[in-house]
Order: C-alpha cells, then structure tokens, then sequence
C-alpha cells in the first residue's frame, strides 16, 4: 500500500464496537462501557501536535467482547458503514473492535464491502484505554493519522504502525503489542476482473450459515456427519499440511461425497501457518478433491470464513459459489 497516491480522509466515522480498548472494570471482570467517544475525544484534545481528520462518533448496539461477535453483528456493521458513507457523508470509516475476533470480521467485511470506495480501518487493543502501558490511544491515533495520510478503498486492519491486509493475516499472539501478523500462505487463484453479480456492497445481505472443522489424527465420518447435518450451507475444513486427511477412511470420504450432492461447499484450508493447499500433490489430497472438496489455496481459515459467508450470503447458486471460492476478490488469494 503506497498511502501518499491516496487523498487523505477529511471525515472519519467511527464505529465503536466494544472491544478491550474501551472496557473498564465490572465486578466480573473487564467487560465493554459506553461513553468512549467522551474519553476518546478527552485524550486527543490532549495532543495539539496530532493532525488528524475530522471525525464523528457512532456506538453499535450492542457493545460486546470481541467472542461474542456473530455474522449477524457483521451484517449490521456493513450497513452502518454504507450508511456512514452513503448517508452521512464521510470518506471513510474507522472500526474499533475487540482482538479475539478482530481478523475474523476485517476479513468478512473485505467480501461484504466489495466495491466501496472509501478505506475501512479495523483497529482495538489489547489493553484498556487509560491503563498503564495500555496500546489503545497509540492505536486508535495511529489509524486516524494513517486515514489522514490516504489509504487505498477497501479494508485494513491497523495494529502498532502496521498496516496489515485482513485476508492475510490472524491473531497470533495472546499478549504484547503485536498480536497480528501476515502469514506467509501460497497457492493463488485467478484474479477476478471485476466484482461478480450480487456481491457489490450494495446489495441486500441475508444471513448463512457456515462451519469449520479441524482434522486431527483419528477424526471420524460420525462427527463430520454431525457438522454436515447441524444445517450449515458450507464447511472450511481445516486439513493436514498441503490439503491432506483421512483418505483411507472410507466414510468419511463418503460423508464428504454426500455433503457434495446435498449442495453443502466444502472448502479445505491448511492448519500451518505457512504454505497453503494444493490437493493433487498427495493421494491423501487428491482423494479429498475426488468427493468435492475445493481448494481453498492460501486463505486463512478467516478469509475463507468469511468469503463463504458473503457469497452464500448474497444468495448465489451452489455452482456459482463453487467457482468463486477458488476466484481471487480482495487478495485473498494473491
């Protein structure tokens, strides 16, 4: 990203989502508190020497800890920030969220913003505003600097001076300044040439109903089977090293087949943090693309969360949703 071929932004929204950055304590522990735009203007006003855009203040409803994130939640995201741009004007959009489901949600709305021009910042912290060598106000000023210096339309996720793309990156790290990084994935796709039909940003968004499962030694078809019939649409499995599982368990590839004919889109991603799936290297693989199952190349089990929710989430055809999960969007996939 090259933010000086950018303009920078003279209008930020900010939507506060609850996370760490604005908790404080509760008599069961920290939990989210109303009233951050207050501290949060307190602490800048405090600072003559940052230059930063204008900006305005919106508090999502509710205010939840970061596990409590859902789709649902996105959905209503998605449509604050068109709402902020479209509506209300601004060019461009601050998000403050919770770390633990931080790279889920900047991942889901790179699929569900497809097409808006204006940058879409997520930013938290893993301490508290106001607690000693807590990261939140360097943070939180560190993304309006960055919104005011230009960045490119589309979704960033901003943590301690970086800058990260959110299809590329998880949560590694459960301390320290540093919780996220890029991982280094290979195994493209194709890059789409423009925005498929129906999955622009404007377009009207139900909800889907998406699972993962990790494969670990022993796995068997009788709790795929259990994830196959909870009335998920479709699967991010979680395989081996290039794309591999249990191919000499005959039911369990028969409950991959079954998933196949019933419409369900089963997607493999890689446990490791590095490399990505390539499932004709190994028998073990092949077999697993015999009964169905795509390739989900270098995405992260993020990504491929959430490019699986928006696409059935805009109501596409099985067919078509297979084709473009292994079609590159929003470099998922480079």
């Amino acid at each position: 990203m090259n933010p000086s071929t950018y303009p920078g932004a003279q209008h930020v929204m900010v939507l506060y989502t609850g996370g760490t950055i604005g908790m404080q304590a509760s008599a069961d522990g920290l939990a989210p508190a109303s009233g951050f735009d207050v501290r949060m203007r307190a602490y800048l006003d405090s600072q003559p020497g940052l230059v930063l855009p204008a900006w305005r203040f919106r508090e999502m409803a509710p205010l939840i800890d970061s596990a409590n994130m859902t789709p649902d939640y996105w959905q209503r995201l998605r449509e604050a920030v068109v709402e902020a741009v479209e509506v209300q004007g601004c060019d461009s959009v601050l998000i403050l969220h919770g770390t633990d489901t931080l790279a889920y949600s900047a991942a889901a709305m790179s699929f569900q913003l497809l097409g808006l021009r204006a940058p879409v910042v997520f930013t938290g912290s893993m301490l508290p505003a106001g607690v000693p060598d807590s990261d939140a106000w360097e943070n939180l000023s560190g993304a309006l600097l960055a919104l005011g210096q230009g960045l490119a339309p589309g979704v960033h996720l901003y943590f301690h001076g970086e800058l990260l793309a959110p299809t590329r990156c998880a949560k590694i790290r459960s301390f320290g300044r540093h919780p996220f990084a890029a991982l280094k994935r290979n195994g493209g796709g194709a890059r789409a040439e423009a925005i498929p039909a129906g999955l622009d940003y404007r377009q009207a968004r139900q909800l889907a109903k998406v699972g993962v499962l990790p494969l670990f030694p022993g796995i068997g078809a009788e709790l795929l089977d259990g994830v196959l019939d909870s009335g998920i649409q479709a699967l991010v499995l979680e395989c081996f090293g290039s794309g591999t599982g249990p191919s000499d368990n005959p039911a369990f590839l028969a409950s991959l087949r079954r998933a196949q004919e019933q419409g369900i889109v089963v997607v493999a991603v890689t446990q490791c943090h590095e490399g990505g799936v390539e499932l004709d290297i190994y028998e073990a693989g092949s077999r697993l693309r015999g009964v169905g199952v795509l390739s989900g190349g270098g995405m992260t089990r993020e990504a491929a969360f959430g490019k699986l929710n928006a696409l059935l989430g805009a109501g596409l055809e099985s067919a078509e949703v297979r084709r473009l999960v292994e079609l590159d969007l929003c470099g998922e996939l480079s």
